[in-house]
């Protein structure tokens, strides 16, 4: 049987690591939109955010998705200050 905490589960993609670009919103906190176009939320980067060199950075950066809240948020926390795998967006490809 399925239950709801999987479906859930799978469209907040907890855990995974996606190379996301940061805005900075009011208060300082830096947000990215979820990958998934399905997900209810989007992201709040507020961990190891002493990796990013400049706040907000211009170049996206590789966030894992954390399995806490931030309001009403998900938290992310910065991997990486810079994206190995670029096209990691989680975003469906628009190549043809």
């Amino acid at each position: 049987m399925t239950s709801i905490r999987d479906l859930v589960g799978e469209t907040l993609d907890i855990g995974a690591e996606y190379c996301l670009e940061l805005e900075q919103a009011d208060q300082g906190r830096l947000l990215a939109r979820h990958p998934n176009p399905r997900s209810p939320m989007d992201i709040e980067v507020c961990r190891d955010l002493e990796r990013l060199e400049n706040v907000p950075p211009k170049e996206p950066v590789t966030v894992r998705i954390c399995g806490e809240m931030c309001g009403d948020r998900l938290v992310g926390k910065v991997i990486e200050p810079a994206c190995d795998d670029p096209a990691n967006t989680g975003r469906p490809s628009t190549d043809s």
